[in-house]
C-alpha cells in the first residue's frame, strides 16, 4: 500500500502569530477558542491562511453488511435512496452546503447498487457493501487498502482543483455499528460506551445492537489499524481515513463532521499520527461514544449542538467559522493602526 507522506505542521510559528493576534483593534484573547483556531490555521498555512471561499464537501458512501443482523432501524437500501436524494440537491447536506457556500459531491465507496453515472458522483466502489462483521471479516486486506488509497487520491485531486479546505461526510446505513467497533479497537475503550442508538432505535432495538456487535467483537482480537478496518469495516469510513490522509499531504485543513468520521480520523491518526494536526473537529455530536471518542483523541471540538445526522452537516455549519477565524488575522486593523489613524 502507497499512502502520501505527511508533514507534521511546524509549531515554530505559534508565538508569532499569538502575537500578531494579540496586537488587533480588540482585548487580549477576547475572541476566545477562535484566535486558537486562527493560530491553528496560520500554522498549517505556514502563515497567513487562505479565505477558505473554494470548499469542498465529500459525502462517502457505503453499505454494510452487518445490517443483515439489525444493527440498524433502517434497511441498507436506504443507503442508496439517500445517495439519490444527495445527487438531487435535496437532502440537508444539499441546503447546508447551499447556505455556506460549499461544493458538495459524493463519493460511491462500496454502496450495495449500480449508481448511474452523474456529474457530482464519484465512482470510487470498491465492492458492493462489506461483509457481515458479525460472522466474518468485513473486508479483506487488499479492499482495505485500495479504500485508503482511492480516499488519498480523492483528497489529492481536489487539492489539485483549487479547494483550499476538505469537509466530510458520510452516508451508509449501519455505519455507527462499524465506527463504535472501530472506537473500541483503537481508542481504545470498553465496548459498551462505545455504542449509541445510531439512526433512530427503541430501547429493544439498542439492546439488539449492543448484542450483534459483543458478538462482533468476541470473533477477533484485532488491535491494529488495518485488521481492525478489516475485521469491521466499511469502505467508505476506510475511504475517509484515506482521505484525511491525503489531505494533510497537501496541508489542506479537514473539517471533521460527527460520529462516524471522527471514527474514520481515528484510523488515520493511528495509521498516521501527523494527519491530527490537519483535523479540525467541528462538532460533539448526540451519539454516545462520540463525545468519548473525542476525549480519546484529546480534541475539543468547535461546536454542540445535539446533532445525530451525519452527512457532513456539522462540518458544514463550522465551516463559517474556520472562515471568519482565517479573517481575523488578515482582515483585522492592528490596535495601533486604529489609534494612529493608520486605517
Amino acid at each position: 500500500m502507497t499512502l502520501p507522506a505527511v508533514s507534521p505542521v511546524d509549531l515554530s510559528g505559534a508565538e508569532a502569530l499569538r502575537a500578531q493576534l494579540d496586537a488587533k483593534a480588540k482585548p487580549l484573547g477576547a475572541l476566545g477558542r477562535i484566535e486558537d483556531l486562527a493560530v491553528r490555521l496560520g500554522l498549517i498555512a505556514g502563515g497567513s491562511p487562505p479565505s477558505f471561499d473554494r470548499a469542498l464537501l465529500l459525502v462517502f458512501a457505503g453499505d454494510h453488511g452487518m445490517n443483515a443482523e439489525g444493527v440498524s432501524a433502517y434497511p441498507s437500501a436506504v443507503t442508496q435512496a439517500m445517495v439519490a436524494t444527495f445527487l438531487a440537491g435535496k437532502a440537508s447536506a444539499n441546503a447546508f452546503a447551499r447556505a455556506v457556500g460549499a461544493e458538495l459531491r459524493v463519493v460511491d465507496a462500496g454502496v450495495d447498487a449500480e449508481l448511474p453515472s452523474h456529474s457530482v458522483l464519484i465512482d470510487a466502489k470498491v465492492r458492493r457493501g462489506s461483509r457481515n462483521a458479525a460472522v466474518e471479516p468485513a473486508l479483506t486486506q487488499a479492499e482495505v487498502e485500495s479504500a485508503l488509497e482511492r480516499g488519498a487520491g480523492i483528497a489529492l485531486q481536489a487539492a489539485e482543483e483549487g479547494f483550499e479546505i476538505l469537509a466530510l461526510g458520510e452516508m451508509g446505513i449501519g455505519n455507527t455499528a462499524s465506527a463504535a467497533l472501530l472506537m473500541h479497537r483503537l481508542a481504545p475503550a470498553p465496548l459498551a460506551g462505545c455504542i449509541g442508538r445510531g439512526a433512530g432505535h427503541d430501547e429493544a432495538g439498542l439492546a439488539r445492537k449492543i448484542a450483534i456487535l459483543e458478538r462482533a467483537a468476541a470473533r477477533s482480537a484485532a488491535t491494529e489499524p488495518l485488521e481492525v478496518l478489516a475485521e469491521f469495516g466499511g469502505l467508505e469510513i476506510a475511504m475517509m481515513a484515506g482521505a484525511i490522509i491525503g489531505a494533510a499531504s497537501a496541508k489542506i485543513p479537514v473539517l471533521v463532521d460527527g460520529f462516524i468520521v471522527s471514527a474514520a480520523a481515528l484510523v488515520a491518526i493511528r495509521l498516521v499520527p501527523a494527519a491530527k494536526d490537519y483535523c479540525v473537529f467541528c462538532h460533539r455530536s448526540a451519539e454516545q461514544g462520540h463525545g468519548r471518542l473525542l476525549a480519546a483523541l484529546e480534541v475539543e471540538p468547535l461546536l454542540a449542538l445535539d446533532l445525530r445526522l451525519g452527512e457532513g452537516t456539522g462540518a458544514l455549519l463550522a465551516l463559517p467559522m474556520v472562515r471568519a477565524a482565517s479573517r481575523l488575522l488578515s482582515d483585522v486593523a492592528s490596535l495601533d493602526d486604529v489609534l494612529n489613524g493608520r486605517l
